[in-house]
């Protein structure tokens, strides 16, 4: 029996749009009556997805894999890891926690974790039609090239015809997908079938004599252009997508969102619902002075909290939500941003670097981080009589109510969030509130004291028609006919 078809994107760098295409490419493949799979063997992103089974993951297969029709598996991306310091990395190894290294010891562990890769996949193609595989970063790194888990090695694995995605959006898409060739090695060099120019705004035939040209000199052609899909509301991957955030600019919004953007943010694909309201106006934070009266300021959730909260106070940011909660402003705390809220953290195990923190002190809960991990999905419930929804959790820290403390959230194991006294603080450990729209308008009529209309459309109805439109996108740039030649290589 031969090998299971397969396409790899890879990309010129990070953002360059593969997972968002692969999502589209698994999307067009199952309106094909094709069974497409979704596998990428190492991610790194703080923004995680768990699975039934309780397993962590990177949220980005898991977007792949609603797109394909198909539940996540953790083999779907069978080695995640967390950044936690700018060197330091939570390694995460068929779901659960392997280790944590830093970047110089990462390379030592492939022994380990190269396995766990090679079963994954052969286990996903052996139910797959065709195999959607993704890259991490440029396949163009001769610093890494020996130890690679992620791009050519595994491509060389599937049988896979790589496809290389550069981002003309942000310029200099000509050079990097040049470069990109130059510098891999000949074998390497031969997996590549060709390139695909995302987020193009304009007229497409204008590319020609570059299209031409690139294909002169790599002998590798341009399969498709994919114009720029603008207000997808697709969660981003990583953090990388916040240093040049997008504009939600509302003149008219009814209700303004402010969120903290922490050094180590986590899990921020809660927000990405809130993007696709009419009358949400969403933004980063990245000075305390812009915090405005009228906001909703959001913390939300952290890889390393007590890190973070030292930022908040070092920037002026602790202050900041002082004071705009002492002046009726409402705020709220998700995951880490919820510890922070706190009277205090604490580490003594060193999970997240170790030591203690007073908090903000605008909830009356305290936390201690411990070494058992909480990955599970919940069914929560909004206290006193408020909605339901479906989230999951991934925590690290034990948060416990104080005397007096009101409880704001209740899921299947006991409370899971807190109110403050005046009753215009909330803070909760359960991701995902912002996905069921009653959820969602629950926490925006208590922001701002009564209705703000909204669509009231489901993050998975949103997702739904993000996937269509970039299926549509890749059928009418590449086509069907290309993707097959592809296939059959």
């Amino acid at each position: 029996m031969g090998r299971t078809p397969a396409i790899m994107l890879q990309g010129t760098g990070s953002h360059a749009g593969k997972s968002v295409l692969a999502a589209g490419l698994c999307r067009l493949l199952f309106r094909h009556g094709l069974r497409a799979l979704p596998f990428k063997s190492q991610n790194m992103s703080n923004n995680a997805h768990v699975t039934a089974a309780g397993e962590e993951m990177g949220w980005a297969q898991a977007m792949q894999a609603e797109a394909a029709g198909v539940a996540s598996r953790v083999e779907m991306n069978p080695v995640l890891l967390k950044p936690e310091a700018e060197d330091r990395s939570q390694v995460i190894r068929l779901g659960r926690v392997l280790t944590t290294v830093r970047a110089r010891e990462y390379r030592t562990l492939a022994p380990a974790l190269w396995p766990a890769i090679a079963e994954s996949y052969a286990r996903l193609a052996a139910e797959a039609d065709v195999m959607v595989l993704e890259g991490a970063g440029s396949p163009a790194e001769p610093n890494l090239a020996r130890h690679d888990l992620a791009n050519m090695r595994v491509a060389r694995l599937a049988g896979a015809s790589v496809i290389i995605v550069g981002d003309i959006d942000r310029g200099g898409v000509f050079a990097s997908l040049a470069g990109t060739i130059l510098l891999l090695s000949e074998r390497d060099r031969r997996l590549v079938s060709g390139f695909i120019i995302n987020k193009f705004r304009g007229d497409a035939s204008l590319l020609t004599p570059a299209l031409e040209d690139l294909r002169r000199r790599t002998r590798r052609r341009v399969l498709g252009v994919v114009r720029y899909l603008p207000d997808l509301a697709l969660p981003e991957e990583d953090s990388v997508a916040l240093e040049t955030p997008t504009s939600h600019r509302r003149p008219a919004a009814r209700a303004r969102i402010a969120v903290v953007r922490l050094p180590h943010i986590a899990n921020f694909t809660d927000l990405a619902p809130l993007e696709s309201e009419g009358d949400v106006e969403l933004r980063y934070l990245d000075e305390p002075s812009r915090v405005d009266a009228g906001d909703l300021l959001v913390l939300p959730g952290s890889k390393d909290t007590i890190a973070d909260l030292r930022f908040l106070k070092a920037r002026g940011f602790a202050a900041a939500i002082r004071a705009h909660a002492a002046a009726g402003g409402a705020v709220l705390g998700v995951c880490g941003g919820y510890q922070m809220l706190g009277a205090m953290v604490e580490d003594p195990d060193g999970i997240e670097g170790g030591g203690s923190e007073s908090g903000l002190a605008l909830l009356r809960v305290r936390t201690r981080l411990r070494r058992a991990k909480v990955t599970r999905r919940v069914r929560a419930r909004w206290l006193p009589h408020g909605p339901d929804f479906d989230g999951y959790e991934i925590r690290a820290g034990e948060t416990v109510l104080e005397p007096g403390a009101r409880p704001l959230v209740e899921a299947a194991r006991g409370v899971a969030g807190c109110a403050g006294d005046t009753g215009r603080v909330w803070g909760l450990s359960v991701h995902g509130l912002f996905d069921s729209p009653a959820s969602r308008r629950h926490v925006l009529r208590w922001s701002r004291g009564g209705d703000v209309g909204g669509r009231g459309i489901g993050a998975r109805e949103l997702r739904d028609a993000a996937y269509d439109r970039l299926a549509d996108a890749l059928e009418a740039s590449v086509g069907m006919d290309v993707l097959r030649a592809l296939l059959r290589r």
